[in-house]
C-alpha cells in the first residue's frame, strides 16, 4: 500500500438484505455481497483491529453511523443496532441500500 492509498477511503455502496441471528447475543446483521468482499479484504490489514474488525461510517435511508464490520463465513457482516433499525425503518428481511466508508489513514 502506498503512502497515497493510507490517506485515502474505500468507499462501497450496495444492496444487501438484512438478517436476523439468534445466537447466543440476537441481532441484525446486514452482510457485505460477494462481490465486494475482495475490496474489504484487499484493505483489512491496514485497519483492522481486535478479531479482524473493521471500522467504518455507514448510512442506511438517511441515517448515518459508526461501527466495524467483522469477518464472517467467507464475508463481513455490519451489524445494525436497535436505534439505528427503528431510524432507518428496517428489519429481518428487508432489502436495503447501504453506503459504506472505510477510512484508510486512522491516524
Amino acid at each position: 500500500m502506498t503512502d497515497a492509498d493510507r490517506d485515502s477511503t474505500v468507499e462501497l455502496s450496495f444492496e444487501t438484505r438484512v438478517f436476523y441471528w439468534r445466537g447466543p447475543s440476537p441481532f441484525f446483521f446486514a452482510p457485505i455481497p460477494a462481490e465486494l468482499v475482495e475490496e474489504v479484504r484487499r484493505v483489512a490489514r491496514a485497519v483492522s483491529y481486535g478479531w479482524g474488525m473493521i471500522p467504518v461510517e455507514a448510512r442506511i435511508a438517511d441515517v448515518a453511523f459508526k461501527t466495524s464490520l467483522y469477518p464472517k463465513d467467507e464475508t463481513y457482516l455490519l451489524p445494525l443496532k436497535v436505534d439505528l433499525r427503528r431510524r432507518a425503518n428496517v428489519t429481518a428481511g428487508d432489502l436495503i441500500a447501504v453506503d459504506l466508508t472505510i477510512q484508510l489513514d486512522r491516524s
